[in-house]
């Protein structure tokens, strides 16, 4: 059985190794080299601090994926719109646990006030994230082509947006900046 909560200082280290997978041996990152496990606990405390959700999915084995969302941009006029992120342990691709994990990734998301999630997915040829974000409603809004370099090869970057909660419906002019 598995569960969706929020991620503890305990879970750092296995975010750190299911994050280090994807750096060395995939394209959704673009980075090159693993962050330490000093370095993944400031990432989570920064999203913490601006009261943003940053989740875990464990089962009987322990931690077997993350996600997290972060301001789009620091500038006050995008303060609705944010970057989702998940990762999954390699064993628990597949099986339909990054479609819960954004789920639950996005209805916390809109607790904290986000109206728009954008998923700045790299690779092209990423399916599985790609999939992922379109099966939660996500449409596609561009490719930014080659921009990466990563494993001696050019990569595309997908976006892909969606609208939550009350989206653009609404003016947003009684929230501070």
């Amino acid at each position: 059985m598995t569960k969706i909560r929020p991620s503890t200082d305990a879970d750092v280290s296995a975010m750190t190794a299911i994050y280090a997978h994807h750096v060395l041996h995939g394209t959704g990152t673009f980075e090159i080299t693993p962050p330490t496990e000093t370095d993944m606990a400031g990432r989570r405390a920064d999203v913490l601090a601006k009261g943003l959700p940053y989740l875990v999915l464990e089962d009987a084995t322990g931690v077997i994926g993350f996600a997290y969302c972060n301001w789009f941009k620091p500038r006050p006029a995008y303060r609705f719109s944010a970057e989702d992120s998940i990762y999954l342990a390699p064993a628990a691709a597949g099986r339909g646990l990054g479609r819960l994990l954004l789920q639950e990734l996005m209805a916390q998301a809109e607790r904290a006030g986000v109206r728009k999630l954008i998923a700045v997915i790299g690779d092209s040829g990423n399916q599985g994230s790609i999939g992922v974000h379109r099966s939660c409603g996500f449409q596609q809004v561009g490719v930014l082509t080659a921009c990466g370099w990563k494993f001696e090869r050019w990569l595309d970057v997908v976006l892909m947006e969606r609208f939550i909660g009350a989206g653009n419906s609404t003016p947003a002019a009684n929230v501070a900046a």
